[in-house]
């Protein structure tokens, strides 16, 4: 950061007077604070950082107050930035307001296969943080998991479910299934029975696998229970509104259970039951079409996502998918947050990371799913070949969210209003990253800022990336054209 960056900072933050996803305020005009520990862990845990702003004093409407001492403050950070785990390298920027000094100290984000960086004195457990707005939480038991899976590459669909058994799966589709590869890798046939279901993640030790037990199981939720979807239908815009006639709060609610390949046509058919379908007539052929009130395709997507890609560990097996139809759109709420590397901004446009490879290989099959990454950009394409608002994806610190507007009025993300967006482009005069993007906007989901309010700006050819051929790099910026 510049100089002159940091005083552009200082005056932001006073006008706006609020901290943010990437901005935490320490006044330090009378001493250095003493535990900057949660938020060294918040900031360098998120791909985008942040910033340390000392100098300004939160108590008193965000009043520059100054630093007490310049070279003091930066040696003691760096003191605090020692005690963490992997060691946090702060960059310091000074300025000088009106004779007050002001300071910053950008902390950097650590590379995904070395979080989470905790403070070493607090442990593992209770040291390492998440930044969630303006506010640094401790981590779940769920998102310290999630790392170290990452980090040993290990899958859960893998595991073996140990009251289960080989008889209590589909032998028929198995043998088909097994049948299948032996056709496609002659080499394959001359293994054993036992190596081919262990090669085929269908057994670890002889015992079904979970992928197995989704995929093939005579009834899995009698050895995974919450492994179903909740589907409903709200007769408003928000969980809790009711029906005007009988003051019912769902139209519908069914609980989906079987395999993978069940649940999915039997949510279709939830979703078709409750959609409304109007009659097109073509002006030019008189030809009469159905037209569902979201399109089929973009939907079963979303749910093969949501059953394929969620988080199957046990911090998160008794949650369920959710499907919930509400009045203005539909939303597919999946266990666990994006897998590793994977971004928001990179749906569709970069490889992921596999979070359950045997799951999807073998769903790929039973449900004719395909396992190329094509999922996203269908759902974007069927929407806008409906005429629909684009679909919005929300990563969440415990689930990811699929969410799709049916055009109506009843509740949708605002349209970012002319000098609005004349005021984010005008901020974009240099080049700004993500975080400052979503500070400057106000907003506290910076996956959010990005498609609700940058991507269209981009799609118009006003804002440029500096890194085009890398959309989602951490390092990216956006800058006006």
């Amino acid at each position: 950061m510049l100089a002159e960056e940091l005083l552009e900072l200082v005056a932001r933050t006073t006008r706006q007077k609020c901290e943010s996803q990437v901005l935490e305020v320490k006044a330090a005009h009378v001493d250095c604070p003493k535990r900057l520990y949660d938020t060294l862990s918040s900031f360098s845990n998120q791909d985008s950082g942040g910033v340390l702003l000392f100098g300004l004093d939160e108590t008193q409407d965000f009043k520059i107050v100054g630093v007490y001492d310049l070279q003091s403050l930066q040696k003691k950070v760096t003191e605090q930035c020692k005690q963490m785990e992997p060691p946090v390298r702060a960059v310091f920027t000074i300025a000088e307001i009106e004779g007050l000094a002001v300071c910053a100290a950008e902390i950097p984000a650590i590379d995904l296969s070395e979080r989470p960086c905790y403070y070493k004195g607090a442990g593992r457990v209770k040291g390492s943080y998440v930044r969630v707005g303006d506010a640094d939480l401790p981590m779940t038991d769920y998102e310290l998991y999630s790392y170290e899976a990452f980090r040993k590459h290990l899958h859960d669909d893998e595991r073996p479910i140990e009251r289960a058994a080989l008889d209590t799966l589909h032998q028929d589709a198995i043998q088909r299934y097994v049948l299948d590869r032996r056709l496609e890798r002659p080499g394959f046939g001359r293994l054993s029975e036992e190596q081919q279901l262990e090669m085929l993640n269908i057994t670890r030790g002889g015992v079904p696998t979970l992928a197995a037990v989704l995929n093939f199981g005579l009834y899995p939720q009698g050895y995974l229970p919450q492994l179903f979807i909740s589907a409903v239908v709200v007769p408003g815009t928000e969980i809790g509104d009711v029906a005007e006639d009988d003051a019912a709060r769902f139209l519908d609610n069914k609980r989906i259970e079987g395999t993978i390949a069940e649940m999915t046509e039997e949510a279709l058919a939830f979703c078709k039951r409750n959609m409304k379908t109007r009659t097109v007539v073509d002006p030019f052929t008189g030809r009469r079409t159905d037209r569902t009130e979201y399109p089929i395709h973009a939907l079963r997507e979303a749910i093969l996502n949501a059953l394929i890609h969620r988080d199957y560990s046990p911090y998160t097996e008794g949650t369920s998918v959710q499907l919930a139809f509400f009045a203005d759109r539909l939303e597919v709420h999946s266990p666990g947050s994006l897998y590793g590397r994977t971004t928001v901004e990179q749906l569709g446009h970069a490889r992921p990371d596999r979070r359950n490879p045997a799951l999807a290989v073998m769903a790929e099959i039973l449900t004719d799913a395909e396992n190329r990454y094509s999922g996203i950009p269908t759902i974007r394409r069927e929407m806008a070949a409906y005429g629909l608002p684009e679909p919005v994806f929300e990563n969440r610190r415990s689930e990811f969210v699929v969410i799709l507007y049916n055009g109506s009025t009843a509740k949708q993300p605002a349209a970012k209003e002319p000098e609005e967006a004349a005021d984010l482009l005008e901020f974009c005069s240099t080049p700004r990253s993500r975080g400052e993007i979503a500070a400057f906007l106000g907003v506290k989901t910076i996956s959010y800022a990005i498609s609700r309010y940058v991507n269209p700006l981009l799609k118009a050819g006003t804002l440029k990336m500096t890194l085009p051929d890398r959309p989602g790099s951490p390092r990216q910026k956006y800058y006006r054209a």
